[in-house]
C-alpha cells in the first residue's frame, strides 16, 4: 500500500506518518524543506521518541521524500498511483497543494477507477471538505465527474502534542504517547481498507468538537493566561494551580456544551477533561507557550475554539465567563514572530480593543459575549 503525506514536520513525521508506516503504507512526504526531502530520501527512516518515562524510541521506516518545489510531476503521479493522499500542513496551506493534488488526481482518474482516499489531518472543521473544495475548484468538469465515483475526502479530527524541537538529527521527532485520529466512516467509499490505530465513526462532529473545544480550547487558554503571568512554557503554567483552575473553568464551560448538544456521558466527559489537562502537565514535554498561543485571529474566528463554543453556551442558557477571559486572554497575546499577534496588535491600537474584537469574532459591540470579553479585558490588562 502506497500513501502520499503533504507535511514532513513534526506532526507529519512524528504522527501520521508513524502510524501510516506502521500500518504498512509505503510513505512519500512532499514538503518544501529540501533539508527533509535529502535525509528523507537518502536514509528511508527516521526516529520518533515517546515523551514518556520509558522514553521509548521507535524507528519509522520505508519512507521516502519528494520536494513539492522541485518535483511537482513527480508528486502528482505519486499520487497517481497512491491508495491514500493524508496533509498535515496547517489549514491556511492547502490552498497552495491544492493544485499538485488536483494534477494527481486528473492523471489517476484518466486510466483507473481504483478508489483513493484524500484525508485533511489538520486542526480545522472539515479541513478534507475545504481540500476538495479547493482541489475540484482546479479540476474540468469531466475530470470531477470521474472523481465523484473514485476519490473521497472524509474529514478527520486528530489529537497529538508535538512541541516545537530541534535535535541534531532534523529527522528525530519526540512526541506526547497519547494519539486520537477519527474519521468520519460515512465519507468513506464502501470497501475501504482501515488504517490501523485510526477510529472510523459515522457521526464525526461531536468528536471534532469534543477535541477542538477541549483540547484546542484549553490548550490556547493555559498559553494566554500563562503568557499574562510571565510563564515560558505551558509545563510551567500548568504548575501554577491557580490557572490550572481557570483553564478547567474554561473546559467545564465548554463540556457543559457538549454533553448538552452531542449526549456525551458527563462523568466520561469530566474524566476527559481530567485527561487533557494531565497532558498539558507532562513534564517530558517543553511547550512553548509562544507557539501555543499563535495565531490568535484564527483562533477567536466565529467557528473556532473560543468563540464558537461561547455562542452556543450563550444559544443554550450556559455560562460562557471563562471562555471570554480566555479571548480577552488572546487580545492581549503579543509575539513578534507571529504575523497574525502583530496584525491583532496593530488592531487594537488603531481601533481600539472593542472595534477589534468585533472585526475578528463577527461578534457585534451589544452581544453580551462581546460585553463579557471587555469585561475581562479590563481586569486582565
Amino acid at each position: 500500500m502506497k500513501a502520499v503525506h503533504f507535511g514532513a514536520g513534526n506532526i507529519g513525521r512524528g504522527f501520521i506518518g508513524l502510524l501510516l508506516s506502521q500500518a504498512g503504507y509505503e510513505v512519500t512526504f512532499v514538503d518544501v524543506n529540501e533539508a527533509f526531502v535529502t535525509q528523507l530520501k537518502k536514509r528511508g527512516e527516521y526516529p520518533v521518541t515517546l515523551a514518556s518515562d520509558g522514553q521509548e524510541t521507535v524507528i519509522v521506516k520505508n519512507v521516502t521524500a519528494l520536494s513539492s518545489v522541485t518535483h511537482a510531476d513527480e508528486v502528482a503521479a505519486a499520487i497517481a498511483e497512491a491508495d491514500l493522499v493524508t496533509t498535515a500542513v496547517g489549514v491556511s496551506i492547502l490552498k497552495h497543494i491544492a493544485g499538485t493534488v488536483a494534477e494527481g488526481i486528473r492523471r489517476r482518474v484518466a486510466v483507473s477507477s481504483a478508489p483513493l482516499h484524500v484525508i485533511a489531518c489538520e486542526n480545522a472543521i472539515g479541513g478534507s471538505a475545504q481540500l476538495k473544495e479547493l482541489v475540484y475548484a482546479k479540476l474540468d468538469d469531466e475530470t470531477r465527474t470521474k472523481a465523484e465515483s473514485s476519490v473521497a475526502f472524509p474529514n478527520a479530527a486528530v489529537d497529538r502534542i508535538v512541541p516545537l524541537q530541534q535535535h541534531e538529527d532534523i529527522l528525530k521527532v519526540v512526541v506526547e504517547p497519547f494519539y486520537e485520529w477519527v474519521v468520519d466512516a460515512s465519507q468513506m467509499i464502501p470497501g475501504y481498507t482501515p488504517v490501523e490505530g485510526v477510529h472510523y465513526v459515522e457521526n464525526l462532529e461531536p468528536y471534532i468538537e469534543r477535541k477542538l473545544f477541549t483540547v484546542n480550547t484549553g490548550h490556547c487558554s493555559a498559553a494566554y493566561l500563562g503568557y499574562l503571568q510571565g510563564y515560558e512554557t505551558i509545563q510551567q503554567a500548568m504548575a501554577d494551580e491557580a490557572l490550572t483552575a481557570k483553564v478547567r473553568e474554561v473546559l467545564e464551560e465548554t463540556g457543559a456544551v457538549l454533553v448538552q448538544k452531542h449526549g456525551f456521558d458527563e462523568s466520561e466527559h469530566i474524566k476527559y477533561i481530567d485527561k487533557i489537562l494531565e497532558r498539558f502537565r507532562n513534564p517530558a514535554l517543553t511547550d512553548e507557550v509562544s507557539r501555543v498561543g499563535r495565531s490568535p485571529l484564527r483562533k477567536l474566528s466565529p467557528n473556532d475554539r473560543l468563540v464558537s463554543p461561547a455562542t452556543q453556551a450563550y444559544d443554550r442558557g450556559l455560562s460562557y465567563t471563562a471562555l471570554t477571559r480566555s479571548m480577552a486572554g488572546a487580545l492581549l497575546f503579543k509575539a513578534g514572530d507571529d504575523p497574525e499577534a502583530v496584525e491583532l496588535g496593530a488592531a487594537i491600537a488603531e481601533l481600539g480593543a472593542e472595534a477589534a474584537l468585533t472585526k475578528y469574532t463577527g461578534l457585534a459591540a451589544d452581544h453580551p459575549i462581546h460585553q463579557s470579553a471587555m469585561e475581562q479585558y479590563a481586569i486582565l490588562s
